[in-house]
């Protein structure tokens, strides 16, 4: 990839698109079905395998919707593209992705997701509609937030591979055969990076502690995880399930079902119309996710484990109490003037039973946990299938 920000040169794409005019085209398609490089140089991905904790079974059977298409369309490459008060930049939007899906060989259809607009961005997405049948659009009744809205476009989605970006044009389409290299390379989810941003320290700065903290929480190593253009193909989004303000972290969930990630150096531009839509709030959440993605990692299939282990850790503390009380007992009977007085005893008594007490709920609550995540995944394997070796009828 030629050098577009003047800090460092992208390798040469190891599978170039060959030149086409979109639909029409009748060459070989490059997406049936995106066939893994076999040998040569291995792609750079964001995963430091040896490190990485997040590998014990996670809870995702259903996948990000389960309403997505049984059989993908080899073929078909779908854009995401969520939508809160963003008229301006649709039209430019729609012409740029016009000019980049000219080029390429495989189909493309663009999936509009306004989250409860205001501006009139559903109105500007229904003309689109009506001019373009490449284009789809569906509209929330109010605001659901950006992780509802992907999850709403993957469930619409058509194509063998699903790329997402926003759409206030600081995402640049025409990095989107890039993204189909990097996905022909071997790679089923690619991450994009803003290395040179255009936006306030006030968002960069905590963005990139935000992505360090990620990184060494979860070993998913990843220089910027919030970047809203990715690629992924489409079997890495069925044993993903989305929720909340998780649309940032399907890399680290991704990467819980044994699915390879990597990232690609992108191209940021600056906003031309409006203003972004987060605040402060944005991290704060963000950082309460963290939690959550790590406790679904690491014992979502297994809740008892960590309840559990708290469990008997309150319980050792309860425990050690009650000797402690024992033993000054049996000091005083030897004799009354050794041993702790009755106050440092009284808060001995508190803390133990305390400790019991929470000892308790936990392992109540695990076992309860337990028994509901068991019956709500039954039918769901704890496992991800990569391919299963051919049959003697379909190997002929």
């Amino acid at each position: 990839m030629p050098s577009r920000d003047g800090h460092e040169d992208q390798p040469t794409p190891p599978s170039p698109l060959p030149e086409g005019k979109g639909e029409s085209q009748s060459q070989p398609n490059p997406l049936t079905p995106f066939p893994r490089k076999e040998g040569g140089t291995e792609p750079k991905t964001g995963i430091d395998t040896p490190r990485a904790p997040v590998l014990s079974p996670s809870p995702f059977g259903g996948g990000i919707g389960e309403g997505l298409q049984p059989q993908p369309t080899p073929d078909l490459l779908s854009l995401v593209i969520p939508v809160f008060n963003e008229r301006e930049s649709l039209v430019a939007l729609h012409a740029e992705i016009t000019e980049v899906a000219q080029k390429l060989t495989e189909r493309v259809e663009m999936i509009f997701v306004d989250d409860g607009s205001k501006d009139g961005s559903w109105g500007i997405v229904c003309d689109l509609a009506t001019k373009d049948d490449r284009v789809r659009g569906i509209k929330f009744r109010r605001n659901f937030g950006k992780a509802a809205a992907l999850a709403a476009g993957f469930s619409a989605a058509r194509g063998s591979v699903v790329i997402t970006m926003d759409a206030d044009l600081q995402d640049d389409p025409h990095e989107i055969p890039h993204f189909l290299d990097a996905l022909r390379g071997g790679l089923d989810v690619v991450s994009g990076w803003k290395k040179v941003r255009h936006d306030p320290w006030h968002k960069v700065f905590p963005s990139r502690v935000f992505n360090k903290f990620l990184s060494v929480l979860t070993g998913v190593h990843l220089h910027d995880h919030n970047c809203g253009m990715k690629a992924y193909r489409a079997e890495s989004l069925r044993e993903v399930y989305l929720y909340g303000e998780l649309h940032r972290f399907v890399p680290v969930l991704a990467t819980a079902r044994g699915f390879k990630v990597g990232e690609l150096v992108i191209q940021h531009r600056a906003r031309k119309f409006g203003s972004s839509k987060y605040g402060w709030k944005r991290f704060i959440k963000g950082a309460l996710d963290v939690t959550t993605v790590r406790l679904l990692t690491g014992f979502g299939r297994r809740p008892n484990h960590f309840l559990g282990a708290w469990g008997l850790t309150f319980g050792s503390g309860a425990v050690f109490g009650l000797l402690l009380l024992l033993a000054n007992l049996f000091l005083r009977l030897i004799d009354g003037t050794l041993g702790a007085g009755p106050f440092t005893q009284m808060v001995v008594l508190i803390l133990s039973v305390g400790c019991g007490l929470l000892g308790a709920q936990c392992l109540l609550a695990g076992l309860v946990t337990e028994m509901t995540v068991a019956r709500k995944w039954l039918d769901n394997d704890p496992y991800s299938v990569a391919e299963h070796t051919p049959t003697k009828q379909e190997a002929r």
